[in-house]
């Protein structure tokens, strides 16, 4: 993990390399390209899960009772729209009695500022974990005013995922949220003057559809 950026984790496996290497390929349709990201959305829940907290239970095997656990609070996972939910299949997968809630945040091409058009969360958002879902964290500004909102209707415990972060993106989070947790598979170079990852992936909305 780059020590400058104190709450990012970088998941650094052989098969996340091999699949980021599969979704930055221009070649890669959108099948394969959906295929990857459910992939590495799986390690990066499998990833952030480890925090989560546990409750005692008791479970009755072929032979006898033994104990066992459950998850003491409910997982809300956030992806925003559209982009984020190419990776909620992946997150789904892993933790399948997660809620949803969904943020509509589009990007002005002009002052590359956020501008939200859609906002809908589950009920108790206080004691729940909280995945914010975006695979592109690129100047940080989509990421930090959905982290915004979501704090406003009450969410505590927050980690934000994506694919591919910038060290403009992960700086700026940290400077707006010094609370918030980063899980990303892959730490690129830097931004292009209009706001985009080199080397990036391209659009992962698009690319995801078959919008292009």
């Amino acid at each position: 993990m780059p020590e400058r950026f104190k709450n990012f984790t970088l998941l650094d496996y052989p098969l996340i390399k091999r699949d980021i290497t599969t979704i930055r390929d221009y070649r890669t349709q959108p099948e394969g390209f959906r295929s990857a990201v459910k992939r590495i959305s799986n390690i990066l829940a499998v990833e952030i899960s480890k925090n989560f907290k546990l409750k005692k239970t008791e479970v009755q095997t072929p032979l006898e009772k033994t104990d066992g656990y459950e998850l003491q609070e409910d997982v809300v996972l956030v992806p925003v729209l559209r982009a984020g939910l190419g990776m909620s299949a992946g997150f789904l997968e892993i933790i399948p009695d997660a809620k949803f809630g969904h943020i509509g945040l589009q990007r002005n091409e002009t002052t590359l500022n956020p501008e939200e058009y859609y906002f809908k969360m589950p009920k108790d958002l206080e004691t729940a974990e909280v995945i914010l879902i975006d695979p592109m964290l690129a100047t940080g500004g989509s990421a930090s005013e959905a982290i915004n909102y979501l704090k406003k209707k009450g969410a505590r415990n927050i980690v934000f995922a994506c694919l591919v972060a910038s060290p403009q993106g992960l700086a700026r989070i940290e400077r707006d949220h010094p609370d918030i947790r980063i899980y990303g598979a892959a730490l690129d170079r830097e931004l292009n003057e209009k706001g985009y990852i080199l080397p990036g992936l391209g659009d992962a909305g698009d690319r995801t559809f078959g919008t292009l």
